[in-house]
């Protein structure tokens, strides 16, 4: 379920915090770059593969993120089509690495930040190497859980799927108390709190628009299930 990286010091693999982060609008501006030509790309696969209109692909793609926390789940369970097949087509985007945008800061706090550290996300491994690659921050990590790897029971669990947050914790040897989820998305820090994992809430890019189901979202709020609202990494550094 995770890919070790091989720069993963002893400091970092034998101390108890585990430290989940979400990759796009969270170590950085996917909207900006990836998620409108994600988008798009998403919709020519639909209206390619259900001969839909473009129209009814944006509509589709929508409602089942909105169902699911995934569009791939709904294609997956209402139409058979196969994860790696819309993996590929779909997150090919060339030149995306002239686009990415991140914060130099952010790559100090990664470095001091104590415990293990992990990407969780729901993209797909090649894509999101890629993008760690082109942001510098490849070493910095323990491992990367990516969509591909949140499988359970044969089943695919992608967040916000609580029971993949539980199994998780426990491949790690770690209880869920000891995690810290770090996301841009509601919905999926809703989630972990519910099996007992701490989450952060990065509101950075989100501030400037945001994306998906936090486009519109009232960021002066906290929801009970959010333990710290975040505009940067810094503060993790202070988190009791």
């Amino acid at each position: 379920m995770v890919k070790p990286s091989a720069d993963a010091g002893p400091r970092r693999r034998h101390a108890s915090r585990v430290w989940l982060f979400d990759l796009d609008n969270t170590l950085h501006n996917a909207s900006a770059s990836s998620f409108r030509r994600l988008d798009k790309a998403m919709n020519a696969y639909i209206g390619e593969q259900l001969r839909l209109s473009p129209a009814q692909a944006d509509a589709l793609r929508h409602e089942y993120w909105r169902r699911y926390g995934a569009t791939l789940l709904g294609l997956i369970r209402h139409h058979g089509v196969r994860m790696q097949h819309f993996l590929h087509h779909t997150h090919r985007l060339p030149g995306l690495e002239a686009e990415l945008q991140a914060h130099p800061q952010d790559l100090a706090v990664l470095h001091r930040l104590p415990g293990r550290r992990y990407i969780l996300t729901n993209a797909p491994m090649d894509y999101t190497l890629r993008v760690l690659q082109a942001l510098g921050m490849r070493h910095l990590f323990d491992g990367v859980i990516s969509i591909e790897q949140m499988r359970m029971f044969g089943q695919l669990r992608p967040k916000p799927d609580a029971r993949m947050f539980k199994a998780l914790a426990a491949r790690l040897k770690v209880h869920p108390r000891d995690c810290v989820l770090v996301e841009d998305t509601l919905v999926h820090q809703k989630a972990a709190h519910a099996v007992g994992m701490r989450t952060a809430w990065m509101q950075r890019w989100a501030r400037q628009g945001g994306h998906g189901p936090e486009k519109g979202a009232r960021m002066s709020r906290r929801p009970a299930y959010v333990y710290a609202r975040i505009r940067a990494l810094q503060p993790l550094l202070s988190l009791p």
